[in-house]
């Protein structure tokens, strides 16, 4: 297992409660080092995805499931449902379609007007809302924590990365070269996140999608400020728009988070404008779909440019759903950078995605609900895992 990320550790511990022996393998000096450990900590309920897509089948079912966990494992988790606003009236038939969209997946979801949106939140502003009441907050950190105790009696290696990826020469398996020897083993799986498509190829695969990175940056409110939110206030989606636009959390420990927006990462870790990598930089500009959704989404990623660049205009697009956020409201936050895999034709894969060969698996597409999801995907895949060495 290459990758030590929720999705990797649990389907780690998954692929270990039907008998297998497991080595995990994360080059980071710690679990949860990167998407898991950087996300808004949201318990999603499966409100935006296709119906019958997987991603719709398992935030549904994983939304149950990683709650379940956490009461299980002393993870904290607050089950305190959402709402998504339109804030005008020609928002309405999209929040409309987003209320079909959830009776189709199965989310416990319901049109509520003005007067019952504002006994939730006081200080929004909604035309109309939806009510979300299987949305949450969590500590998908500490659920990787539990994981880990779990997969207790397994081989977990950190500060250990991938360096070669063969098959065995005999007996089958694979063998994969690390800075701490070579490890033998009958199947692969990459779960890996932001270099996932990276460690497809370094075993002889091509994967069907590029991993671009996009980063998400974050404020929160001001201590004296909370009180502007007490749950989570989310947009009404653009379907025209690849991401899902600013919101508010407000989180476990009472601080409440906006954002975020969504901007090209100058390096697959790039948290900051100034983490930047020559070579991440080249690989996004010889890829074909990189320049094909520029053209595609100009004046969107300038907007989004902007206001990563304008904490006015980040309060401006807050204060669309909260109107009394100010510019001074807003304290910087911990930023994060989802890894998307996008396709030559500059599409992003909607979906999660997995791509198998004889005694590999690679999850190559799993970025949001993909934590919420992730005992689901697990699942899923120790059984492709198990189907490709039979």
């Amino acid at each position: 297992m290459i990758g030590g990320g929720i999705v990797g550790l649990a389907t780690a511990r998954a692929l270990a409660r039907r008998g297998h022996d497991v080595v995990v393998l994360e080059k980071e000096p710690r679990w949860a080092a990167h998407q898991t450990g950087h996300n808004s900590n949201v318990v999603h309920a499966g409100l935006y995805y296709k119906p019958g897509s997987l991603k719709a089948r398992m935030s549904v079912a994983g939304n149950a499931s990683i709650v379940a966990y956490a009461r299980e494992h002393g993870v904290p988790v607050d089950v305190c449902g959402k709402l998504v606003v339109a804030t005008s009236p020609d928002e309405v038939p999209r929040l409309d379609a987003l209320a079909a969209r959830a009776e189709a997946n199965g989310v416990p979801a319901r049109r509520i007007g003005v007067d019952e949106a504002r006994e939730h939140e006081p200080e929004v502003a909604a035309v109309a809302a939806l009510r979300v009441e299987s949305t949450g907050v969590i500590d998908f950190p500490a659920v990787c924590a539990a994981l880990v105790r779990e997969l207790n009696g397994h081989d977990l290696r950190l500060h250990t990365p991938a360096l070669a990826i063969r098959r065995a020469l005999s007996g089958g398996g694979v063998e994969v070269a690390t800075t701490r020897g070579v490890i033998r083993a009958d199947a692969l799986v990459n779960c890996a996140g932001l270099h996932s498509d990276r460690v497809a190829r370094l075993a002889g695969i091509t994967p069907s999608a590029t991993i671009v990175p996009f980063r998400g940056e974050y404020y929160e409110l001001r201590h004296d400020r909370r009180h502007l939110v007490r749950g989570l206030i989310y947009p009404v989606p653009d379907p025209a728009l690849p991401f899902l636009g600013v919101h508010l959390t407000r989180m476990l420990d009472g601080s409440v988070h906006a954002g975020p927006n969504a901007v090209l990462a100058l390096r697959r870790e790039g948290y900051r404008w100034r983490d930047i990598s020559p070579t991440d930089l080249a690989d996004v500009a010889r890829f074909p779909g990189t320049w094909h959704l520029a053209r595609r989404f100009a004046r969107t990623g300038a907007a989004e440019v902007l206001r990563s660049l304008s904490r006015k205009r980040f309060a401006t697009s807050l204060s669309r759903l909260v109107p009394a956020i100010r510019e001074d409201d807003l304290v910087r936050a911990q930023a994060g950078v989802r890894a998307q895999a996008m396709l030559p034709d500059g599409s992003l894969v909607d979906d999660f995605l997995i791509d198998t060969a004889p005694r590999q698996v690679h999850v190559l597409n799993a970025p949001s609900p993909a934590a919420t999801s992730a005992l689901e995907i697990a699942e899923h895949v120790a059984t492709k895992t198990e189907q490709s060495w039979t």
